[in-house]
């Protein structure tokens, strides 16, 4: 059941990642400034951390419904969120080196491996 439920909120997730993307650039006439993604992914951070902060303190829901919620849906919307909600659980569990860790690697490694794959595509036959 948990797999179903992922599965479905991967699907909507993803839809509504292109739909609302795709809106927010076009309404923001602008070819250059990534205005879509970062509006997805601020707002997937502000509904993952409003999820994580309720379902932390009340037990409401089912687990496949929070799996679809949590997991599929802003899973899929933005893993930037994810990635949020990961670094502030161990900020509030004073992991502060490994929160700093967690930042830097994913955002100055990733920046540097997205370079890498980029040049690797751009100037080999792969």
């Amino acid at each position: 059941m948990f797999i179903i439920a992922i599965a479905l909120g991967g699907m909507t997730g993803a839809i509504l990642r292109y739909l609302m993307s795709g809106w927010i650039q076009k309404i923001s006439q602008s070819a250059v400034f990534p205005f879509g993604t970062i509006t997805v992914n601020l707002l997937g951070c502000l509904f993952i951390g409003l999820l994580g902060g309720f379902f932390e303190t009340r037990e409401t829901l089912p687990p496949a419904l929070r799996a679809f919620l949590m997991i599929g849906l802003l899973g899929s919307f933005t893993t930037f969120s994810t990635f949020e909600y990961e670094t502030l659980h161990l900020l509030r569990n004073s992991e502060f080196i490994y929160a700093a860790l967690n930042v830097t690697l994913q955002l100055v490694a990733g920046l540097i491996l997205v370079f890498l794959g980029y040049f690797i595509s751009t100037h080999t036959r792969l």
